[in-house]
Protein backbone atom coordinates (compact mmCIF):
# COMPACT_ATOMS: atom_id res chain seq x y z
CA UNK A 1 0.00 0.00 0.00
CA UNK A 2 1.29 3.21 -1.01
CA UNK A 3 1.60 6.19 1.37
CA UNK A 4 -0.41 8.87 0.82
CA UNK A 5 1.39 12.07 2.25
CA UNK A 6 -0.78 15.75 2.62
CA UNK A 7 0.92 18.44 1.24
CA UNK A 8 2.04 20.27 4.52
CA UNK A 9 1.17 24.12 4.49
CA UNK A 10 3.87 26.83 5.99
CA UNK A 11 2.59 28.75 8.79
CA UNK A 12 1.98 32.70 7.49
CA UNK A 13 3.34 35.26 8.72
CA UNK A 14 2.04 38.72 9.96
CA UNK A 15 3.19 41.20 7.52
CA UNK A 16 4.07 44.79 9.00
CA UNK A 17 1.81 47.65 7.61
CA UNK A 18 3.75 50.51 5.89
CA UNK A 19 5.43 51.37 2.26
CA UNK A 20 7.32 48.66 0.59
CA UNK A 21 10.91 49.09 -0.03
CA UNK A 22 12.40 48.02 -3.23
CA UNK A 23 15.74 47.51 -1.45
CA UNK A 24 15.69 44.37 0.50
CA UNK A 25 18.23 45.57 2.73
CA UNK A 26 15.43 47.96 3.99
CA UNK A 27 12.98 45.45 4.79
CA UNK A 28 12.28 44.81 8.19
CA UNK A 29 11.76 41.88 9.60
CA UNK A 30 8.27 41.21 11.61
CA UNK A 31 9.01 38.70 13.50
CA UNK A 32 11.56 41.15 15.26
CA UNK A 33 10.73 41.78 18.29
CA UNK A 34 11.94 45.29 18.32
CA UNK A 35 9.24 45.75 15.39
CA UNK A 36 5.54 46.58 17.16
CA UNK A 37 2.68 47.11 14.76
CA UNK A 38 -0.32 48.84 16.50
CA UNK A 39 -3.60 48.22 14.99
CA UNK A 40 -5.70 51.02 12.85
CA UNK A 41 -8.06 52.80 15.64
CA UNK A 42 -11.80 52.71 14.61
CA UNK A 43 -13.24 55.99 13.43
CA UNK A 44 -15.86 57.23 15.56
CA UNK A 45 -19.33 58.23 13.88
CA UNK A 46 -22.17 60.44 14.55
CA UNK A 47 -25.36 58.46 12.99
CA UNK A 48 -28.11 61.16 13.05
CA UNK A 49 -31.37 61.46 11.31
CA UNK A 50 -31.09 64.46 8.53
CA UNK A 51 -33.67 64.96 6.31
CA UNK A 52 -32.58 66.96 3.48
CA UNK A 53 -36.30 68.19 2.59
CA UNK A 54 -37.40 68.81 5.58
CA UNK A 55 -34.20 71.08 6.47
CA UNK A 56 -34.58 73.07 2.89
CA UNK A 57 -38.29 73.59 3.81
CA UNK A 58 -37.19 74.73 7.54
CA UNK A 59 -34.40 77.12 5.82
CA UNK A 60 -37.01 78.99 3.08
CA UNK A 61 -39.70 79.20 6.04
CA UNK A 62 -37.47 81.08 7.83
CA UNK A 63 -36.13 83.04 4.97
CA UNK A 64 -40.19 83.70 4.35
CA UNK A 65 -40.98 84.78 8.10
CA UNK A 66 -37.64 87.35 7.92
CA UNK A 67 -39.31 88.59 4.76
CA UNK A 68 -42.74 88.84 6.35
CA UNK A 69 -41.11 90.70 9.50
CA UNK A 70 -39.34 93.18 7.65
CA UNK A 71 -41.82 94.33 4.61
CA UNK A 72 -45.12 94.52 7.68
CA UNK A 73 -43.03 95.81 10.36
CA UNK A 74 -45.80 98.74 10.24
CA UNK A 75 -48.48 96.02 11.67
CA UNK A 76 -46.12 93.80 13.90
CA UNK A 77 -44.34 96.41 15.78
CA UNK A 78 -48.03 97.57 17.15
CA UNK A 79 -49.00 94.56 18.01
CA UNK A 80 -45.95 92.73 19.60
CA UNK A 81 -46.19 96.42 21.85
CA UNK A 82 -49.63 95.84 22.76
CA UNK A 83 -49.13 92.09 23.51
CA UNK A 84 -46.18 93.05 25.55
CA UNK A 85 -48.22 95.86 27.42
CA UNK A 86 -51.19 93.87 28.03
CA UNK A 87 -48.99 91.11 29.96
CA UNK A 88 -47.16 93.26 32.02
CA UNK A 89 -50.34 95.08 33.27
CA UNK A 90 -52.87 92.24 33.46
CA UNK A 91 -52.05 91.39 36.64
CA UNK A 92 -53.19 94.86 37.77
CA UNK A 93 -56.06 94.28 36.58
CA UNK A 94 -56.76 90.88 37.25
CA UNK A 95 -56.51 92.04 40.77
CA UNK A 96 -58.61 95.07 40.84
CA UNK A 97 -61.63 92.50 38.95
CA UNK A 98 -61.05 90.34 42.58
CA UNK A 99 -61.91 93.30 44.11
CA UNK A 100 -65.05 93.11 42.25
CA UNK A 101 -64.24 96.02 39.63
CA UNK A 102 -65.15 95.66 36.41
CA UNK A 103 -62.83 94.59 33.96
CA UNK A 104 -63.57 97.19 31.40
CA UNK A 105 -63.65 99.76 34.03
CA UNK A 106 -60.21 99.11 35.52
CA UNK A 107 -58.88 98.46 32.34
CA UNK A 108 -59.58 102.29 30.97
CA UNK A 109 -58.69 103.59 34.02
CA UNK A 110 -55.61 101.99 34.32
CA UNK A 111 -54.54 103.18 30.51
CA UNK A 112 -55.62 106.52 31.29
CA UNK A 113 -53.45 106.84 34.50
CA UNK A 114 -50.32 105.71 32.07
CA UNK A 115 -51.29 107.78 29.43
CA UNK A 116 -51.87 111.15 31.98
CA UNK A 117 -48.49 110.04 34.00
CA UNK A 118 -46.35 109.76 30.47
CA UNK A 119 -48.01 113.17 29.13
CA UNK A 120 -47.67 115.44 32.45
CA UNK A 121 -44.25 114.41 33.24
CA UNK A 122 -42.94 115.36 29.36
CA UNK A 123 -44.97 118.30 29.55
CA UNK A 124 -42.97 119.48 32.79
CA UNK A 125 -39.56 118.74 30.87
CA UNK A 126 -40.37 119.65 27.61
CA UNK A 127 -38.13 122.65 28.01
CA UNK A 128 -35.14 120.58 29.36
CA UNK A 129 -35.19 118.55 27.09
CA UNK A 130 -35.07 120.84 24.25
CA UNK A 131 -32.72 122.70 26.18
CA UNK A 132 -30.54 119.31 26.04
CA UNK A 133 -30.76 118.65 22.28
CA UNK A 134 -29.98 122.29 21.72
CA UNK A 135 -26.77 121.77 23.55
CA UNK A 136 -25.65 118.40 22.15
CA UNK A 137 -23.60 120.10 19.19
CA UNK A 138 -22.32 122.37 21.06
CA UNK A 139 -21.01 119.94 23.71
CA UNK A 140 -19.57 117.85 20.77
CA UNK A 141 -17.45 120.84 19.79
CA UNK A 142 -16.20 121.93 22.94
CA UNK A 143 -14.93 118.11 23.04
CA UNK A 144 -12.98 118.30 19.69
CA UNK A 145 -11.68 121.34 20.32
CA UNK A 146 -10.34 120.08 24.06
CA UNK A 147 -9.28 116.41 22.24
CA UNK A 148 -6.93 118.44 20.10
CA UNK A 149 -5.17 120.83 22.84
CA UNK A 150 -4.57 117.78 24.95
CA UNK A 151 -3.22 115.71 22.25
CA UNK A 152 -0.77 119.13 21.00
CA UNK A 153 -2.14 118.86 17.53
CA UNK A 154 -2.92 121.94 15.71
CA UNK A 155 -5.00 120.14 12.72
CA UNK A 156 -6.14 116.78 12.97
CA UNK A 157 -6.05 114.27 9.76
CA UNK A 158 -9.70 115.05 9.16
CA UNK A 159 -8.92 118.71 9.03
CA UNK A 160 -6.28 117.80 6.57
CA UNK A 161 -7.87 115.91 4.29
CA UNK A 162 -10.72 118.50 4.35
CA UNK A 163 -8.05 121.09 3.49
CA UNK A 164 -6.93 119.17 0.97
CA UNK A 165 -10.11 118.38 -0.59
CA UNK A 166 -10.96 122.32 -0.68
CA UNK A 167 -7.79 122.96 -2.73
CA UNK A 168 -8.64 120.46 -5.16
CA UNK A 169 -12.23 121.92 -5.46
CA UNK A 170 -10.56 125.23 -5.52
CA UNK A 171 -8.10 124.28 -8.44
CA UNK A 172 -11.18 122.52 -10.42
CA UNK A 173 -13.49 125.61 -10.56
CA UNK A 174 -10.04 127.32 -11.65
CA UNK A 175 -9.32 125.11 -14.32
CA UNK A 176 -13.24 125.24 -15.36
CA UNK A 177 -13.94 129.08 -15.59
CA UNK A 178 -15.08 130.41 -19.28
CA UNK A 179 -11.56 131.61 -20.34
CA UNK A 180 -9.89 128.76 -19.41
CA UNK A 181 -12.11 126.75 -21.73
CA UNK A 182 -12.58 127.17 -25.68
CA UNK A 183 -15.65 126.05 -27.41
CA UNK A 184 -17.15 124.16 -24.45
CA UNK A 185 -21.04 125.01 -23.14
CA UNK A 186 -21.25 126.05 -19.63
CA UNK A 187 -23.49 123.80 -17.44
CA UNK A 188 -24.75 125.48 -14.27
CA UNK A 189 -26.58 123.18 -11.68
CA UNK A 190 -29.03 124.92 -9.68
CA UNK A 191 -30.07 123.63 -6.38
CA UNK A 192 -33.52 123.65 -5.80
CA UNK A 193 -35.43 125.99 -3.41
CA UNK A 194 -36.47 124.72 -0.30
CA UNK A 195 -40.09 124.43 -0.30
CA UNK A 196 -41.77 125.03 3.32
CA UNK A 197 -44.71 122.99 2.04
CA UNK A 198 -42.68 120.13 1.15
CA UNK A 199 -40.99 119.67 4.46
CA UNK A 200 -44.38 120.52 6.24
CA UNK A 201 -46.76 117.97 4.40
CA UNK A 202 -43.63 115.30 5.03
CA UNK A 203 -43.11 116.17 8.77
CA UNK A 204 -46.88 116.24 9.42
CA UNK A 205 -47.10 112.62 7.31
CA UNK A 206 -44.53 111.13 9.70
CA UNK A 207 -46.56 112.45 12.85
CA UNK A 208 -49.63 111.05 11.80
CA UNK A 209 -48.36 108.25 11.12
CA UNK A 210 -46.38 107.87 14.92
CA UNK A 211 -49.89 109.28 16.42
CA UNK A 212 -51.89 106.14 14.69
CA UNK A 213 -49.18 103.67 15.71
CA UNK A 214 -50.03 105.16 19.32
CA UNK A 215 -53.63 104.61 19.26
CA UNK A 216 -53.36 101.48 17.68
CA UNK A 217 -51.52 99.94 20.66
CA UNK A 218 -53.73 101.75 23.20
CA UNK A 219 -57.13 100.03 21.90
CA UNK A 220 -55.20 96.77 20.98
CA UNK A 221 -53.66 96.80 24.88
CA UNK A 222 -57.04 97.73 25.80
CA UNK A 223 -59.03 94.81 24.06
CA UNK A 224 -56.56 92.65 25.11
CA UNK A 225 -56.51 93.63 28.52
CA UNK A 226 -60.60 93.67 27.96
CA UNK A 227 -60.57 89.67 26.58
CA UNK A 228 -58.96 88.24 29.84
CA UNK A 229 -58.89 84.75 29.28
CA UNK A 230 -60.70 83.95 26.29
CA UNK A 231 -57.72 83.13 23.98
CA UNK A 232 -56.85 80.52 26.53
CA UNK A 233 -59.82 78.73 26.64
CA UNK A 234 -60.03 78.79 23.15
CA UNK A 235 -56.85 77.25 22.75
CA UNK A 236 -57.79 74.57 25.28
CA UNK A 237 -60.94 73.56 23.11
CA UNK A 238 -58.64 72.98 20.38
CA UNK A 239 -56.47 70.99 22.82
CA UNK A 240 -58.55 67.93 22.07
CA UNK A 241 -61.42 66.23 24.18
CA UNK A 242 -59.54 64.28 26.32
CA UNK A 243 -59.66 65.82 30.09
CA UNK A 244 -55.55 64.84 30.61
CA UNK A 245 -54.53 67.03 27.30
CA UNK A 246 -56.40 70.06 28.45
CA UNK A 247 -55.11 69.51 31.86
CA UNK A 248 -51.68 69.84 30.57
CA UNK A 249 -52.31 72.69 27.82
CA UNK A 250 -53.92 74.55 30.50
CA UNK A 251 -50.67 73.77 32.92
CA UNK A 252 -48.40 75.11 30.03
CA UNK A 253 -49.94 77.69 29.06
CA UNK A 254 -49.82 79.00 32.91
CA UNK A 255 -46.46 78.66 32.63
CA UNK A 256 -46.01 80.14 30.30
CA UNK A 257 -47.33 83.52 31.02
CA UNK A 258 -46.27 83.54 34.23
CA UNK A 259 -42.94 83.10 33.30
CA UNK A 260 -43.58 86.18 30.71
CA UNK A 261 -45.34 88.41 33.30
CA UNK A 262 -42.56 88.09 35.52
CA UNK A 263 -39.88 88.37 32.75
CA UNK A 264 -41.54 91.90 31.88
CA UNK A 265 -41.97 93.31 35.57
CA UNK A 266 -38.38 92.92 36.48
CA UNK A 267 -37.43 94.74 33.33
CA UNK A 268 -39.89 97.22 34.56
CA UNK A 269 -38.58 97.24 37.88
CA UNK A 270 -34.88 97.22 37.29
CA UNK A 271 -35.38 100.15 34.41
CA UNK A 272 -37.42 102.34 37.17
CA UNK A 273 -34.63 101.48 39.58
CA UNK A 274 -31.71 102.62 36.68
CA UNK A 275 -33.76 105.76 35.75
CA UNK A 276 -34.37 106.94 39.76
CA UNK A 277 -30.46 106.32 40.68
CA UNK A 278 -29.25 107.76 37.77
CA UNK A 279 -31.78 110.92 38.79
CA UNK A 280 -30.28 110.81 42.28
CA UNK A 281 -26.60 110.30 40.98
CA UNK A 282 -26.67 113.24 38.30
CA UNK A 283 -28.60 115.51 40.40
CA UNK A 284 -26.20 114.80 42.88
CA UNK A 285 -22.99 115.92 40.60
CA UNK A 286 -24.77 119.09 39.66
CA UNK A 287 -25.56 118.04 36.06
CA UNK A 288 -28.68 120.12 34.63
CA UNK A 289 -31.55 117.93 33.42
CA UNK A 290 -30.94 115.45 35.49
CA UNK A 291 -34.48 114.35 35.17
CA UNK A 292 -34.30 113.83 31.98
CA UNK A 293 -31.17 112.00 32.01
CA UNK A 294 -33.01 109.80 34.11
CA UNK A 295 -36.16 108.87 31.55
CA UNK A 296 -33.82 108.39 29.39
CA UNK A 297 -31.61 105.39 31.14
CA UNK A 298 -34.91 103.78 32.03
CA UNK A 299 -35.93 103.49 28.74
CA UNK A 300 -32.31 102.35 27.25
CA UNK A 301 -32.03 100.10 29.75
CA UNK A 302 -34.45 97.96 28.00
CA UNK A 303 -31.40 97.61 24.90
CA UNK A 304 -29.05 95.36 26.99
CA UNK A 305 -25.17 96.11 26.49
CA UNK A 306 -26.13 98.90 23.75
CA UNK A 307 -28.27 101.05 26.13
CA UNK A 308 -25.89 101.69 28.93
CA UNK A 309 -23.14 102.59 26.87
CA UNK A 310 -25.49 104.91 24.38
CA UNK A 311 -26.43 106.72 28.03
CA UNK A 312 -22.82 106.65 29.65
CA UNK A 313 -21.36 108.94 26.56
CA UNK A 314 -24.39 110.62 26.11
CA UNK A 315 -24.03 111.98 29.79
CA UNK A 316 -20.28 112.01 29.59
CA UNK A 317 -20.53 114.68 26.75
CA UNK A 318 -23.10 116.98 28.34
CA UNK A 319 -20.82 117.01 31.61
CA UNK A 320 -18.29 118.00 29.56
CA UNK A 321 -20.12 120.52 28.07
CA UNK A 322 -21.14 121.61 31.45
CA UNK A 323 -18.21 121.37 33.80
CA UNK A 324 -15.78 122.19 31.05
CA UNK A 325 -13.06 119.10 32.21
CA UNK A 326 -12.63 115.57 30.95
CA UNK A 327 -12.47 114.53 34.24
CA UNK A 328 -15.88 115.86 35.20
CA UNK A 329 -17.13 114.25 31.96
CA UNK A 330 -15.47 111.27 32.90
CA UNK A 331 -17.02 111.09 36.38
CA UNK A 332 -20.61 111.99 35.04
CA UNK A 333 -20.44 109.09 32.40
CA UNK A 334 -18.32 106.16 35.46
CA UNK A 335 -21.52 107.59 37.23
CA UNK A 336 -24.28 105.96 34.71
CA UNK A 337 -22.01 103.15 33.57
CA UNK A 338 -21.45 102.02 37.59
CA UNK A 339 -25.10 102.19 37.91
CA UNK A 340 -26.15 100.17 34.88
CA UNK A 341 -23.78 97.39 35.49
CA UNK A 342 -24.53 97.08 39.46
CA UNK A 343 -28.55 96.92 38.20
CA UNK A 344 -27.62 94.48 35.54
CA UNK A 345 -25.49 91.93 37.06
CA UNK A 346 -26.68 92.00 40.66
CA UNK A 347 -29.81 92.47 41.36
CA UNK A 348 -31.68 91.36 38.09
CA UNK A 349 -30.27 88.05 37.66
CA UNK A 350 -31.29 88.09 41.39
CA UNK A 351 -34.86 88.80 40.44
CA UNK A 352 -34.30 86.76 37.61
CA UNK A 353 -35.52 82.83 38.03
CA UNK A 354 -32.41 80.88 35.67
CA UNK A 355 -34.98 78.92 33.24
CA UNK A 356 -36.02 82.36 32.20
CA UNK A 357 -32.44 83.42 31.58
CA UNK A 358 -31.61 84.25 27.95
CA UNK A 359 -27.79 83.04 26.62
CA UNK A 360 -25.89 86.40 26.16
CA UNK A 361 -24.88 85.19 22.86
CA UNK A 362 -28.65 84.42 22.08
CA UNK A 363 -28.88 88.05 23.50
CA UNK A 364 -25.95 89.55 21.48
CA UNK A 365 -27.20 87.93 17.99
CA UNK A 366 -30.72 88.51 18.59
CA UNK A 367 -30.09 92.49 19.28
CA UNK A 368 -28.22 92.37 15.50
CA UNK A 369 -30.68 90.50 14.21
CA UNK A 370 -34.00 92.87 15.56
CA UNK A 371 -32.39 95.79 15.17
CA UNK A 372 -31.77 94.79 11.42
CA UNK A 373 -35.59 94.06 11.13
CA UNK A 374 -36.89 96.70 12.71
CA UNK A 375 -34.38 99.42 13.48
CA UNK A 376 -34.57 101.23 17.24
CA UNK A 377 -38.21 99.39 17.95
CA UNK A 378 -36.39 95.82 17.12
CA UNK A 379 -33.58 97.19 19.94
CA UNK A 380 -36.61 98.09 22.25
CA UNK A 381 -38.95 94.50 21.37
CA UNK A 382 -36.22 92.19 20.53
CA UNK A 383 -35.56 90.77 23.61
CA UNK A 384 -38.76 90.08 25.42
CA UNK A 385 -40.22 88.58 21.80
CA UNK A 386 -36.75 86.37 22.23
CA UNK A 387 -38.08 85.66 26.09
CA UNK A 388 -41.57 84.77 24.91
CA UNK A 389 -40.35 82.95 22.34
CA UNK A 390 -38.05 80.55 24.85
CA UNK A 391 -40.56 80.67 27.18
CA UNK A 392 -42.92 78.75 24.43
CA UNK A 393 -40.37 76.31 23.32
CA UNK A 394 -39.61 75.03 26.62
CA UNK A 395 -43.31 73.59 26.88
CA UNK A 396 -43.58 72.42 23.95
CA UNK A 397 -41.55 69.26 23.47
CA UNK A 398 -40.89 69.39 19.49
CA UNK A 399 -39.28 73.13 20.45
CA UNK A 400 -37.36 72.75 23.64
CA UNK A 401 -34.36 71.94 21.18
CA UNK A 402 -34.69 75.56 20.40
CA UNK A 403 -35.11 76.51 24.25
CA UNK A 404 -31.97 74.56 25.11
CA UNK A 405 -30.36 76.74 22.37
CA UNK A 406 -31.67 80.26 23.77
CA UNK A 407 -31.38 79.51 27.59
CA UNK A 408 -28.02 80.23 29.57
Amino acid sequence: MSEEKTPQTMPTEPVAAGPVSADPADATDPTDPAVTTFPEPDRLLLHMPVDIRNMSLMVLAGLAILFVLHWAKAVFIPVMVGVLFSYALSPVVNWLELKRVPRWLSSAVLLLAILGTIGSTAWSLRDNAAQLVESLPVAAQKFRNATKVRTGQSDSTLDTVQKAASQIEQATQDGAKPGNTRGAMRVVVERASFNVKDYLWTGTIGLVTLIGQAVAVIFLTYFLLLSGDSFRRKLLKLAGPSLSKKKVTLQALHEITGQIQRYLQVQLLTSALVGALTWLALLSLGLENAAVWGIVAFVLNFVPYVGSLITAAATALVGFLQFGTLNMALVVGGASLFIHTIVGNLITPWLTSRASRLSPVAVFVGLLAWGWLWGVWGLLLGIPIMMMVKSVCDRVDDLKPLGEFLGS
